[in-house]
């Protein structure tokens, strides 16, 4: 054979086997990958070829599917008061994929997921009855948090203590996801996308910020845990006015009437002394501080109920006046309306904290269980004389302090204001904030509230958390206590 043409054909040959063997690799292994892949349109038509599972709220699901015409995906995902649940649903579109409970279970709500499969499924191949999704959400809350909050830039949570149910999530403002759910939704997302709002943003859980004096809750907690005042009517040595250590630079209360010269730790969250707890974190230390927070749930990287929250944050490597300044929740301490409502929920539990969840089961198309989500799953945080003395001077707040507008005629209702310094030197409207517990000792509910007003178009001088936050927090309580 002419010498030419068998190195061709050994050239062939070798392509021939190049294929083969390429061709053996992607069905062999690359298959399922491939298949999985989101950009293979024959996965998305898959997905909506069948109407969805759905995610219930009380009983009732708050999405649904609707046929669609004239398109390879049979059925698009429909939500029923989309504004409303937003912040719990997410949103599940046929272009722009999933988010939250719409995403962490897609494969539940499509049919996909293995533990869908009956023996003859897995046989056959065929996609399984797609499962639900069951919360923890109470409509009559959720609606309470979403009203009362309106036209303000903000979010609301309310947690039941004892069991670590997540009652209500809202964050404003909210979008329909209805309106992205299709493939011919472009103008609807592009508008969500550049909105300087950020409504797609979940400000309940994805928005950490400065949480002003709610956060002298947990430098309280510290203070009694630690050892530094027996209790919180004993007088604190805290001078007025507070220089901040290694600085000639003075703390200043709100109230230059308010008696915060020694102030109990009592009357220092009655009146928000911040010369009580800027001096209280100084002496303590950041470390004690950070202790307390982390136990909280401060720097905690992977907190999910189930859709992550974003990690609410204490700082290391401060100074003294830094540590100082952190003690009133501003420097660069940041928290998630989620993790401040967690706060309350602890000392309305004699210092247990529940694990927050908003799922309470997966189940399958019959109504079996897949998941079951446990309540009351508690680690102590601080002692139950803690809890106790803070749960008292958070009652203060309500009956005779800066708390005032969360009163709720027989309910026993705790509660910390806050008014949080935003941007350079207070430069923009400062943020509003309230959390706070409620207790219905004749019906034996019990719920705890954080409520953030990032923007009520209000002025910077009218801004305070028990004019704008606390009300809205009040409201949520009553809806709860009700249910």
């Amino acid at each position: 054979m002419n010498k030419t043409i068998r190195r061709a054909s050994v050239f062939s040959l070798l392509l021939v086997l190049a294929l083969l063997g390429r061709a053996t690799w992607v069905q062999a292994y690359q298959a399922r990958a491939l298949a999985e892949d989101d950009h293979n349109r024959r996965k998305t038509i898959a997905q909506y070829a069948q109407p969805l599972g759905d995610i219930i709220v009380a009983g009732s699901p708050v999405t649904g599917s609707k046929r669609t015409e004239g398109s390879d995906l049979a059925y698009k995902r429909t939500y029923k008061e989309g504004d409303l649940y937003a912040a719990v649903t997410g949103y599940g579109s046929q272009a722009y994929g999933s988010t939250q409970l719409e995403g962490i279970y897609s494969h539940v709500l499509d049919g996909t997921d293995t533990r869908l499969k009956n023996p003859l499924d897995a046989l056959t191949n065929k996609r399984s009855a797609p499962g639900d999704v069951l919360t923890t959400i109470d409509p009559d809350v959720q609606k309470a948090a979403y009203g009362a909050l309106g036209d303000d830039k903000g979010a609301a949570v309310a947690i039941d203590p004892r069991s670590g149910q997540i009652l209500g999530m809202v964050s404003s403002p909210s979008y329909d996801p209805s309106d992205i759910s299709g493939t011919t939704d472009g103008d609807a997302w592009q508008k969500l996308l550049s909105d300087p709002e950020k409504p797609l943003v979940n400000r309940a859980l994805r928005q950490p910020l400065a949480p002003g004096s709610t956060f002298k809750l947990v430098v309280a907690s510290a203070a009694l845990e630690n050892g530094l005042y027996g209790s919180v009517d004993e007088p604190t040595r805290s001078p007025v006015p507070y220089t901040l250590p290694g600085t000639s630079t003075p703390l200043r209360n709100e109230s230059a009437t308010a008696p915060c010269e020694n102030a109990t730790l009592r009357v220092a969250l009655q009146y928000s002394c911040n010369n009580v707890f800027g001096k209280v974190a100084a002496d303590l230390g950041q470390d004690k501080v950070r202790a307390m927070a982390e136990k909280f749930g401060f720097n905690t990287e992977k907190l999910d109920v189930p859709v992550r929250a974003s990690e609410s944050v204490y700082p290391s490597g401060m100074d003294k006046a830094q540590t100082a300044l952190s003690g009133i929740g501003q420097f660069e301490v940041t928290a998630t309306p989620l993790q401040i409502a967690m706060v309350s929920a602890a000392l309305a539990n004699d210092g247990e904290l529940a694990a927050p969840h908003m799922v309470s089961k997966v189940t399958d198309a019959d109504g079996g269980t897949l998941e079951d989500f446990e309540d009351g799953d508690t680690e102590r945080i601080v002692s139950s004389s803690t809890a106790r003395q803070l749960r008292s001077a958070m009652v203060t707040v309500v009956e005779q302090g800066t708390g005032t507008n969360a009163r709720i005629d027989g309910a026993e209702v705790g509660g910390k204001t806050g008014t949080a310094e935003n941007g350079v030197g207070n430069s923009n409207t400062p943020y509003a904030w309230f959390t706070s517990y409620a207790k219905d000792d004749s019906s034996g509910r019990e719920v705890a509230v954080a409520v953030i007003v990032e923007d009520s178009g209000s002025a910077a001088s009218e801004v305070s958390g028990n004019g704008l936050a606390a009300p809205i927090a009040k409201k949520m309580m009553e809806a709860a206590l009700r249910r």
